[in-house]
């Protein structure tokens, strides 16, 4: 095993065991605990996204017979250790080894990257394996950075395209502006003379039917959903640059700026010099859009929906921190890595052991911030004989009390206008006749029950949940009783 990639094997194995430390002393975030919560079964498809991030936990649950964070979590650390190796490959074809160390580097000290994509049960991890298995196909496919094109090459790419669709549709991104650079590329162009590269558009398409099909037997929900997005007009300038800055945060400020010049670099270029510009353009249509949706959605726009783009780019940051001066390179690795590390060591070791003395008792209850990355799970205990159904008002909120009732048979749902995938794995109308504790936040008790009473028999006062951490309250969840379902209330706020 040559140096360099003995170096960049001890870089992933130490980045793993941090991963590792992360997914099991931590609780599952908000939207892990939605997914596990809302996903009791296997399906075509999924509201928010595709299937690959609901199956890879769903074989994770079944295959342990436990939904424990570090299971449900352990195949996107698999992922991670899977992405840096391709992304090793990708690297020390176009650049040489050298380059590819750096590369594995920068992707295990970038947060998004290495921690929330790395060991969380999110879509983003799948993506973006499948996405760089695409971008090591289509440049083998392509013969780049000078060799002979290799056509067969072009059928991997077609299924690793269609994986990356069947996890985040925003691969479709990606996919489009590496589309873009291929046809803009004259030897690129020659190559879609051949029947390969349209075959593998073909094969791409129909390993996302599925998704097609679960779509058009529900009204075409996901579509509706992430199109909306977009929509709304308030014209905000100034969001574009914020967008950037977050995004800058989450991938590292020292990575970001370096990737941006490269990213202008590749285009300044242009197509004489192939591989630069292959890159640019993959990572182009998610890097800019997202920032430009900023200038009139009323929509949040968060900072990681851009991140498949910069990762496209790591390759060239890995070449371009070649040659930085290997001093002032060295020393800025080291203390991001140590930063990072001792971040991971400070949260697990706090949410586990709670080492930061009298932390939670300096929030009132319902604003620590460790609810996050608490489970739930004292709720457990007191739920009241006789439910057979929990609804929550928020999505969020019944992910985590959900996930906290895991090992009960309790039926999960969310009375409101956003319920998420709740609205199609049990939707409010499949439990009249049931009796439901409903969750009286956010908002007003009373106009809770003023906005619900008439859709029970009876709906009386229920009992205080109290999500508790080492003995310390972090919020008191005021409930009601509701006898008898008669009839699903609308899809509606009180």
């Amino acid at each position: 095993m040559h140096t360099g990639m003995k170096a960049a094997f001890a870089v992933v194995a130490v980045a793993v065991v941090f991963r590792l430390i992360l997914a099991g002393f931590t609780g599952l975030g908000m939207d892990e605990s939605y997914m596990i919560a809302a996903s009791p079964h296997f399906a075509l498809s999924y509201f928010d996204h595709p299937l690959a991030s609901w199956w890879l936990e769903l074989a994770a649950r079944h295959i342990t017979g436990s939904a424990a964070p570090i299971v449900v979590r352990l195949p996107f650390v698999v992922l991670s250790a899977v992405s840096s190796w391709l992304l090793w490959l990708i690297t020390a074809r176009l650049y040489g080894q050298r380059a590819a160390f750096w590369a594995v580097v920068a992707y295990s000290l970038s947060p998004v990257f290495s921690l929330a994509a790395g060991s969380w049960v999110l879509p983003d991890g799948p993506m973006d394996t499948a996405l760089l298995a695409f971008l090591y196909a289509l440049i083998r496919a392509l013969g780049l950075p000078g060799g002979k094109p290799a056509p067969r090459w072009w059928w991997a790419a077609g299924l690793f395209a269609g994986l990356a669709m069947l996890s985040k549709y925003n691969a479709a991104l990606v996919l489009l502006g590496a589309a873009l650079g291929v046809l803009f590329d004259p030897a690129g162009r020659r190559e879609l003379r051949r029947f390969a590269p349209w075959g593998a558009v073909v094969l791409a398409f129909l390993l996302f039917t599925p998704v097609l099909y679960w779509n058009a037997q529900h009204g075409w929900a996901s579509f509706h959903y992430q199109g909306g997005r977009a929509e709304g007009l308030r014209l905000r300038p100034a969001m574009p640059f914020i967008i950037w800055g977050g995004e800058a945060l989450f991938i590292l400020p020292w990575l970001w700026l370096p990737i941006i010049y490269l990213l202008l670099r590749g285009f300044w270029r242009g197509a004489a010099a192939r591989t630069g510009w292959l890159l640019s353009w993959a990572a182009v249509v998610p890097v800019v859009l997202f920032s430009l949706v900023g200038l009139w959605t009323s929509t949040h726009v968060l900072y990681h929906w851009a991140a498949p783009g910069y990762l496209m780019l790591f390759p060239a940051l890995g070449d371009w921190a070649t040659r930085w001066r290997p001093r002032l390179r060295n020393a800025v690795a080291r203390v991001t890595a140590i930063l990072l590390g001792g971040a991971v060591l400070i949260l697990a070791g706090e949410v586990s052991f709670g080492i930061i003395p009298r932390l939670n008792q300096a929030f009132p209850p319902g604003k620590s911030p460790l609810l996050q990355a608490v489970d739930w799970d004292s709720v457990a205990t007191q739920i009241p004989p006789g439910i057979d159904a929990l609804a929550a008002q928020r999505w969020f909120d019944a992910g985590k009390l959900g996930y906290a009732l895991r090992n009960q048979h309790i039926a999960i749902t969310v009375f409101g206008a956003d319920p998420h995938q709740f609205g199609f794995s049990v939707p409010p109308a499949s439990l009249i006749g049931k009796n439901v504790l409903l969750i009286a936040m956010p908002g007003n008790v009373t106009s809770t029950y003023e906005h619900y009473a008439a859709y029970f028999r009876s709906l009386k006062p229920g009992p205080a949940l109290v999500v508790q951490h080492l003995g310390t309250v972090l919020l008191v969840i005021p409930t009601f009783t509701g006898k008898d379902l008669l009839r699903a209330p609308p899809a509606t706020a009180p």
